[in-house]
């Protein structure tokens, strides 16, 4: 697991996204163009909120919208930050 120097405010989280398959499941190759977004990835951090702590923990594997957060780029690696109601489900 990745160890992220970030700290997100609020009800907000960091997760590093799953990188996109590069061929499909009978060997063809994704060309760049072509990937999907991923929409599931690992938290990596989460903000300490003391009122309404959040149920998201570091290392779970979670699935969120198509669109969801922001796009950061810390140390070359790409990360999310968004909101915690913006992730569907824990995996």
């Amino acid at each position: 697991m990745t160890k992220v120097n970030i700290k997100p405010l609020g009800d907000r989280v960091v997760i590093a996204p799953a990188k996109a398959a590069e061929k499909t499941a009978s060997g063809i190759i994704i060309p760049d163009t072509a990937k999907e977004k991923p929409q599931k990835g690992t938290v990596v951090a989460v903000a300490e909120n003391k009122e309404n702590p959040l149920t998201v923990k570091v290392g779970n594997q979670v699935l969120y919208g198509k669109y969801a957060g922001t796009e950061i780029t810390i140390d070359g690696e790409d990360y999310l930050i968004m909101k915690e109601e913006d992730i569907l489900a824990v995996i």
